[in-house]
């Protein structure tokens, strides 16, 4: 059976088993429990993480201490926050478990060496991004142009799973309602 990791690189790029032990030995694998920080608020970040099993929280406190749910992560999911990242300046976000999670990270410094070295993978984290910008790109549509029932609609039809993973709460926030609202939604 092929590693979890080679099988979503694969689904962007072909790998041969030796450049995926290549690949694979950029990384290192790390556990963390429920409630841990990934990120924190003001601190350097240094790692992307890959998340094997389990689920997680990217969010922001305004100034009134309420929390903002910026998205979620889970199996096969990459978070980080990235201007943290990639420009080496204090996060703006936190990261935090929302389960047990295992989960493989690459530093900055080995992306780069990796990249540098695969132009394979350069490709394979280029499309990801470009996946992700689009993803963020509709979030914000939705957020603009749809109704709370319509981005709820649409958050249950693209990941069902995260309605029994994640407290009711967080999926009000993410959705920007009120948990009322929320249950007056699912009613």
């Amino acid at each position: 059976m092929k590693h979890p990791l080679r099988q979503h690189i694969e689904e962007i790029i072909d790998l041969t088993d030796e450049e995926f032990q290549f690949v694979l030995g950029h990384f290192e694998s790390i556990k963390k429990r429920k409630h841990q920080y990934l990120v924190q608020e003001g601190a350097l970040v240094q790692k992307e993480y890959w998340i094997a099993k389990g689920c997680v929280k990217s969010y922001f406190l305004d100034d009134t201490g309420k929390e903002h749910i910026l998205r979620f992560g889970m199996e096969h999911w990459w978070i980080t926050d990235y201007e943290s990242f990639v420009k080496q300046v204090p996060s703006k976000i936190n990261i935090d478990c929302l389960e047990d999670c295992e989960l493989l990270y690459i530093s900055f410094d080995n992306r780069e060496k990796l990249t540098s070295k695969m132009h394979k993978m350069e490709r394979f984290w280029a499309k990801k991004s470009k996946l992700g910008r689009i993803a963020l790109q509709n979030r914000i549509l939705s957020l603009l142009k749809n109704s709370a029932k319509e981005r709820y609609d649409v958050l249950l039809e693209q990941y069902p799973k995260l309605f029994q993973r994640v407290p009711k709460k967080l999926i009000a926030s993410y959705l920007g309602v009120s948990r009322e609202t929320l249950s007056r939604l699912n009613s």
